[in-house]
């Protein structure tokens, strides 16, 4: 089946292929006789997308272990004032996908963003990279943490078996890919469920920590900014740590195309987000310092279950829970958007055309949310994940610098571009300079890592030229690549580049 502009119905009349209504528009053609154009509905207002961005940022990193910035800090004070930077910063880069995304208003995040200004291969690259290692790894990883502490209440005096933790993983994934595949309404209602689940775990953890500071447990705050001194290579590191927490701000981007009034709700969606998650991020911090010295929060393995069990006593018992619900509602967030993503970039030619494919009664791209879950229990039952992210972890970083300094490119090449919400430059300049400073340092950190990683990467070049650029392949190869690709759609990408958009002024 050769892919069409307009949506085509699949034999067995459960799925039509994807499409934009503005594409549709720009190429001035009318839908055949008895033809639907099916699209993903716009189903996300402002509540459900500030619970995308607020569940899939909060995991399990602030209620477990948020030593990484401390450790490379080396006092209290200076660890809370990397918290707020890290916050601040995160939130420039999210308001200028805030501007991204109101002016090229299509699903796809980075991939678009970076198809749109620096053209077709590095976004390939991007996509390349995301959908065989990163988003199965990344997944797989929460969800394990979300295995372990699902079991941990269960087996308090003993060791939880592997095995029982993989196997409760994997009907976790399960459940994720069976409610995104099976109805958007209920997949961001239960987001918003787990993302009051997040915020009422923390409370617990800074109203107790609060009342402390009321009765003057002030004494691992005194000297604050004493202690060990950061080194040159620590404080860097540190600010790594900060921002990798805050990580998961540009996943409303992913669904931009499924947003009510994507002018307004992703700017306030974004700002709303990134001032509830800085403000609980450094409050939690706090709470645990007014009960944890910094020595005790290093060793502790489980920092929010130190803490309830030093101030609640048996209700500590909960926080487990509370956890597991965390990393249950990133896992949900995270393979709703990134699904988006695959679905977007098989739309544009570079995925095989079946994960294009829309559910034409429940609107979900299910053929995404059931590769994507393939995927992810290979990596589940496979080799070292965390390797495999440590790899990868400056690729994310990179294409995300990338895709804000295509928003300056873009402020120069393409001034009167439609722009419902604009930053000042300053923001995505600043913010696209640290991610290329965090790649800088992860060169220079861990130069055999991060050497790796930029060679998995780069595979996506040769991948790019086999199933993308050659034309010539023979039936059985396009038939397993499931790629057929005409030179007409590539050799206009320029030309659809700019008039993919009506709303850009010309």
């Amino acid at each position: 089946m050769v892919r069409k502009a307009v949506a085509s119905t699949i034999s067995n009349g459960g799925y039509l292929q994807g499409s934009v209504n503005t594409r549709l528009s720009s190429l001035g053609g009318k839908e055949p006789p008895g033809q639907e154009k099916v699209v993903l509905k716009r189903k996300i207002s402002l509540l459900r997308g500030i619970s995308i961005i607020i569940g899939t940022i909060i995991g399990a990193g602030i209620f477990i272990s948020p030593k990484g910035v401390l450790q490379n800090t080396g006092s209290v004070g200076l660890s809370l004032v990397v918290w707020t930077v890290c916050g601040v910063l995160s939130l420039f880069g999210a308001l200028s996908y805030a501007e991204l995304g109101t002016t090229i208003r299509k699903s796809g995040g980075h991939y678009t963003y970076i198809l749109e200004v620096f053209g077709p291969l590095p976004a390939f690259v991007r996509v390349w990279v995301e959908l065989l290692i990163i988003r199965p790894a990344a997944t797989a990883v929460i969800s394990l943490a979300f295995g372990r502490y699902i079991l941990e209440p269960f087996f308090i005096q003993c060791e939880i078996p592997e095995l029982a933790v993989k196997l409760i993983t994997a009907v976790g994934i399960t459940v994720v890919m069976v409610l995104n595949g099976m109805s958007v309404s209920w997949s961001a209602r239960i987001q918003i469920f787990l993302t009051f689940c997040k915020l009422t775990a923390i409370l617990i953890i800074i109203v107790p920590g609060v009342m402390q500071l009321i009765k003057g447990q002030t004494q691992h705050f005194k000297d604050a900014f004493s202690g060990r001194d950061a080194s040159i290579m620590g404080l860097p590191l540190a600010f790594y740590y900060g921002m990798y927490a805050y990580a998961g701000w540009f996943y409303l981007n992913f669904v931009t195309e499924e947003v009510e009034n994507p002018e307004k709700t992703i700017p306030l969606a974004i700002c709303i987000s990134m001032a509830v998650v800085t403000i609980g991020y450094v409050l939690t911090n706090v709470a645990y310092f007014t009960t944890i010295s910094a020595e005790e929060l290093l060793l502790s393995e489980a920092v929010a279950v130190t803490f309830s069990e030093r101030l609640l006593g048996n209700f500590s018992v909960a926080v487990p829970i509370f956890v597991a619900l965390s990393c249950f509602g990133s896992m949900n967030g995270g393979v709703f958007a990134v699904s988006r993503l695959f679905y977007v970039a098989s739309r544009e030619g570079h995925l095989p055309e079946i994960l294009s494919m829309i559910h034409i009664r429940k609107h979900t791209p299910l053929p995404a949310v059931i590769v994507l879950h393939s995927l992810t229990m290979v990596m589940l039952f496979s080799g070292d994940l965390y390797s495999l992210l440590n790899f990868l972890s400056f690729a994310r970083w990179l294409f995300i610098g990338l895709a804000v300094a295509g928003l300056i490119y873009l402020r120069y090449k393409r001034p009167d571009m439609h722009r419902p919400f604009k930053v000042p430059l300053f923001i995505p300049a600043l913010f696209s300079f640290t991610c290329l400073f965090m790649v800088a340092l992860s060169l220079y950190s861990d130069p055999f890592s991060t050497g790796i990683g930029f060679i998995i990467t780069l595979t996506g070049v040769p991948a790019y030229y086999l199933f993308i650029i050659w034309d010539k392949k023979p039936r059985w190869f396009r038939r397993m690549s499931g790629l057929i690709t005409n030179s007409r759609r590539h050799t206009s990408w320029s030309h659809r580049k700019f008039t993919s958009f009506p709303y850009v002024v010309r």
